[in-house]
This record gives C-alpha cells, structure tokens and sequence, in this order.
C-alpha cells in the first residue's frame, strides 16, 4: 500500500486568477483544460500505482495567504507545500 496523497485540485472558475498570481505563469498550462485532462492523467497513474489520492480543492485566497504568512512567492514548490503540509 502506497498511502495517502494530496492531489491540487483548481476549480475552472478559479484559473485565470490562479494563473495571474502565480509567480511561475509559464510552467503551468495554457488553459484548465489542459491542466484538467494532465491532472486526471496523474491522478489515474497515482491510483494504478497504489496511492489513495485526495482531492485537494485549492483556495486560492488560502494559497496567497500561505505564501504571504511563509514570506514565500507563489512558485511549483510553494503550491506543493501548501497541499502537502496543510
């Protein structure tokens, strides 16, 4: 048994304003629909390899919050953090 794993879940209505404060626009896709379908492609891979994956339905306000509070900017590894450790 591999265990538990938080996986980020943005909701569409929340995209753009993801993608606008985030400090890394060009790491991430270009539309939610083309994160969606990688985001399902992970999560399949995750559950085929054993993993419990939970969606980890991101807030953004709570996300720049995190960041604020951490004195860290809005980057891959912050949002990794802020669905690992919360």
């Amino acid at each position: 048994m591999a265990g538990f794993i938080n996986l980020a879940y943005y909701k569409k209505e929340d995209w753009e304003r993801f993608v606008n404060t985030a400090e890394d626009p060009e790491k991430l896709h270009a539309t939610w629909k083309d994160w969606h379908n990688s985001y399902l492609s992970v999560k399949m891979s995750l559950i085929s390899e054993g993993f419990i994956v939970r969606d980890f339905v991101v807030d953004i306000d709570d996300l720049l919050n995190y960041c604020k509070l951490k004195g860290i900017k809005n980057d891959t590894k912050a949002r990794s953090q802020f669905v690992t450790k919360i």
